[in-house]
């Protein structure tokens, strides 16, 4: 249903051209439009922002730019857009439009309804916004005035089958089912080639119990649609309420050649094949499932139990303990995990379990406890129902989910594409850089750019946080050149740069500690060299982050407090580091973020947002700075300033960003 929300936003009907007076302005803004067409959202931005820049009091730049937020599910970014489009212009109904569908995916449906109220009296007898305002009726749970709006639909467009779907859906939260079932009839009759009239009235014979005609309806729908996923997903779970187990796996694995990521398919394939026996290829969807969701204990215990069963009971052991932990009233895991502590030879923890459990059971018959038990018969649970005692049960989703679209990297619904919640890393100083097809900035500074400009290294030195791998012939290369800088050090030993030029091959070809040597050599002969510092600062950082992963890099095992000890000076370093590069290049940006990184590695974070802050007021463009601060008001509980800032790395170009913002924007589970 939420698919709906973006029902006909029709490129010919969005906006009238407007006048430009300038031709460049006339042929970026067509190429943003272009690019938007075509799914280029992230693209496209950053043509809407060039006219933007050249002319701010057009209305027009802001709505497309508003639209391609919207399609990046960075909805709050779009609502702004679009909001600045109405101040300019308030009369362009698609604007309201827009941000009507950003405000209902935001659950602010009462702003949406204002928005489309607005719009109607421009234009009275548009579908769209009696289709969207209908649907926000509904979740306002203004049942009445829905039928009334969806009444009034109908009279304006007789043929419009959605809003006899919709009126379906109405009538059975006022407990209409005959209406209900009439509307479903109403719309396979005006349109029998529709899938979604048939995947209607399938989902409201499963809402009836009635299995068997879900099942016929859905596989006419799916013989309709072919690549639909939620259709065998659906027809799979009206062939489980039949004991057909068979069909229902059938079902999910055509599913999951539709959408392989598909998690209810995995979990409820992973179900499925764990009842007939089939437990390695079950273990094979948890374990799909587990990566997309590690915090699953359903997943996690049901895991467990298959790894019992085919003798991984370290892995059992393992995944019981892990539900433990989260759920520790959980009695029936005691129950398993003592039975393979046992299998073990770990009698003790057995025991321990086992009294665990005995206690409980005496306390529940004293009348102490109250045991929690499954109180549905239900065959299946909710994807948000966290009561562990369900974990037997097949999963159905709360909503809809969007179909992912991919084309590259960063076309289509780039928001879709799984990204580890990470800050944007250091920036460093080198001489290559990945090249990207969306370049946001070129990185400047002037203390480095002085130093460009004096020619005295063999290649230009660049500000990127994006590094490229060298090639073959690039580390032969820097070989060369570490033997050259050596010669020419033997014959100056006086000269600085030598030493940092020398300090930077090393520095490529991954030889820190000799890196570190020239920069100290290099800052002893010149210590106001500001690419030194900045540079040691990284290579420091570098070192750390390797010996935090490195598994044969232990300090004093078990000593924890050694350890942070440690830690703590090693980062010290670094940010003293960073202070000298501010404190002779204060408008050196790429100080204060790199030092904000660390500071938030060391959980300052309210320093880390001064120096983020302070970033962004020398650079308003700077992407990653408002992306980590972003991330950083977020860890701090401020989510709306948070988003607020990764809306605008994503408007900077950092697409990335439209993935985090709709993971802290989704529905809570």
């Amino acid at each position: 249903m939420i698919r709906k929300l973006l029902y006909i936003i029709c490129m010919g009907l969005l906006f009238p051209v407007s006048a430009l007076s300038q031709i460049n302005t006339d042929r970026v803004m067509t190429i943003g439009k272009n690019a938007l067409y075509f799914e280029d959202y992230v693209l496209s931005i950053q043509y809407f922002n060039q006219v933007i820049n050249a002319k701010p009091y057009l209305a027009e730049p802001y709505f497309f730019r508003g639209l391609a937020k919207m399609n990046l599910e960075d909805f709050q970014g779009a609502e702004a857009d679009c909001t600045e489009a109405l101040v300019r212009n308030p009369y362009v109904v698609n604007a309201y439009q827009v941000r009507g569908i950003s405000r209902i995916r935001q659950e602010n449906y009462k702003g949406a309804i204002e928005d489309y109220l607005k719009a109607l009296k421009l234009e009275p007898e548009n579908i769209s916004l009696w289709h969207n305002l209908a649907l926000c009726r509904m979740r306002e749970e203004d049942y009445q005035t829905a039928r009334a709006n969806l009444d009034t639909l109908i009279s304006i467009s007789p043929r419009y089958i959605d809003a006899y779907l919709m009126r379906t859906e109405v009538s059975l939260k006022q407990k209409d089912t005959l209406q209900a079932m009439a509307d479903a009839d109403k719309a396979i009759e005006m349109d029998r080639y529709n899938p979604d009239t048939w995947s209607s009235r399938g989902m409201l014979f499963l809402q009836r119990s009635n299995y068997k005609d879900a099942e016929s309806d859905l596989t006419e729908a799916i013989r309709l649609s072919l690549r639909n996923a939620g259709a065998y997903i659906n027809r799979a779970l009206a062939r489980y309420h039949q004991n057909n187990l068979r069909g229902a796996m059938s079902d999910y694995d055509l599913a999951l050649e539709v959408d392989r990521n598909n998690f209810i398919g995995h979990y409820n394939r992973g179900l499925l094949r764990a009842q007939v026996g089939d437990d390695n290829r079950a273990i094979e969807d948890f374990n799909f499932v587990l990566e997309v969701d590690p915090e699953n204990m359903m997943a996690t215990f049901n895991r467990g139990l298959l790894l019992d069963k085919t003798g991984d009971y370290a892995g059992a052991a393992k995944d019981y303990s892990a539900v433990l932990k989260e759920y520790p009233d959980f009695l029936l895991g005691y129950q398993y995990r003592a039975q393979v502590r046992r299998k073990m030879g770990d009698v003790k923890g057995a025991s321990e379990d086992e009294f665990k459990v005995l206690k409980a059971q005496l306390e529940a018959q004293n009348g102490k406890t109250n045991p929690k038990k499954d109180q549905a018969s239900d065959k299946t649970r909710k994807q948000s129902d966290k009561n562990m005692n369900n974990f037997r049960k097949i999963v159905v989703a709360d909503n809809d989910d969007d179909d992912q679209k991919y084309k590259t990297e960063y076309r289509g619904r780039v928001q879709d594409k799984n990204v580890t919640i990470l800050p944007q890393p250091m920036f460093v100083l080198s001489y290559y850089e990945r090249e990207e097809e969306v370049k946001r900035q070129i990185n400047f500074a002037k203390c480095i750019d002085e130093v460009n400009s004096r020619h005295v290294l063999p290649q230009r030195l660049l500000i990127t946080n994006s590094e490229a791998s060298l090639s073959e012939d690039q580390v032969k290369k820097h070989f060369r050149s570490i033997d050259d800088f050596s010669a020419k050090i033997e014959a100056d030993p006086a000269n600085p740069l030598n030493y940092y030029a020398r300090a930077m091959d090393f520095y490529l070809v991954q030889d820190f500690d000799n890196a570190i040597k020239d920069l100290d050599e290099t800052l002893k002969r010149d210590s106001t060299f500001v690419p030194a510092y900045f540079s040691r600062a990284v290579i420091y950082y570098k070192q750390l982050e390797f010996r935090k992963r490195d598994k044969t890099y232990e300090l004093n095992p078990g000593d924890a407090q050694a350890q942070n000890q440690v830690r703590t000076f090693d980062y010290n370093r670094i940010r003293e580091d960073l202070d000298e590069v501010i404190r002779l290049a204060p408008d050196f940006v790429f100080a204060y973020y790199n030092r904000a990184n660390i500071l938030s590695v060391m959980k300052d974070y309210r320093a880390a947002l001064a120096d983020y802050n302070k970033a962004i007021e020398l650079d308003p463009k700077f992407a990653e700075a408002y992306y980590n601060r972003g991330l950083t008001n977020i860890y701090l509980g401020n989510n709306r300033q948070g988003i607020q800032d990764l809306s605008k790395a994503g408007e900077l170009g950092l697409f990335s960003a439209y993935n985090i913002i709709k993971r802290f924007t989704a529905p809570n589970e």
